[in-house]
């Protein structure tokens, strides 16, 4: 249950549902997002700063069945913002990923 002290989920972009995301990689996440909810900061290898993106944005690291999920967000002092689900590929952060993101949150402040 939500405190009224718990920062709500901004989805910008994607979703966490199964599938293609298995059960327990979909708990995982939501227990997750429910700890940014509460204010808890967390870090590897839970989450990774992404300064590339801009201020408070990170990544949640999910290891599922066979798939690695990166969940780009944002900790604002009024709510976490989602800007990007994707399945990890490659070594790096696509530059798409990045740019979508960026791009994403900037429409978003300017709202």
């Amino acid at each position: 249950m939500m405190s009224p002290k718990d920062k709500p989920l901004v989805w910008l972009h994607g979703e966490v549902k199964t599938p293609p995301f298995s059960k327990a990689a979909r708990l995982d996440v939501g227990y997750l997002l429910r700890e940014l909810q509460k204010g808890t900061v967390l870090s590897l290898p839970h989450s990774r700063p992404m300064p590339q993106i801009g201020a408070r944005c990170h990544e949640l690291r999910v290891v599922d069945e066979g798939v690695t999920w990166r969940i780009v967000y944002r900790t604002d002092s009024d709510a976490v913002v989602i800007a990007d689900v994707f399945a990890k590929k490659t070594p790096q952060t696509p530059k798409a990923v990045l740019n979508a993101a960026r791009r994403r949150l900037r429409e978003y402040d300017d709202a």
